[in-house]
């Protein structure tokens, strides 16, 4: 139990403000809204960060009522040793799925599961 307050004592520490850091401009901001449902924004503040962002209502389903929101967008930032990271992103019906240089790939998937796939597929279990 002194583990657990000792660790909230600490977490609201952290949260405290951080000394004279001071809040960071935005120096451009755009933002639209459609009656369609469409929309899209974007920002950048002065110590580089942009962000963007647009999307759309789609038929996501077999059925009508299968509406939702698919969207895309980037953001990137400078590093503290002053590198640029971008990370372009979709989300939709096949979920959300993130791109940049600097994020982890996954392995090529083995030559041994690529047949085993292709033959459930073939047989109608996939």
């Amino acid at each position: 139990m002194k583990f657990i307050v000792a660790l909230a004592f600490l977490a609201v520490a952290l949260a405290a403000p951080q000394g004279d850091q001071k809040p960071i401009e935005i120096i451009s901001s755009n933002s639209e809204m459609n009656a369609d449902g469409s929309y899209s924004f974007d920002f950048e503040s002065a110590d580089g960060t942009k962000v963007s962002e647009s999307g759309n209502q789609k038929q996501v389903g077999p059925k009508p009522e299968d509406i939702g929101t698919v969207s895309k967008g980037s953001y990137s930032f400078t590093t503290p040793d002053g590198v640029v990271l971008t990370v372009n992103w979709v989300a939709d019906e096949n979920g959300f799925q993130a791109t940049g240089d600097h994020l982890p790939t996954p392995p090529p998937m083995p030559e041994h599961v690529v047949k085993m796939l292709a033959d459930l597929k073939a047989a109608g279990l996939l």
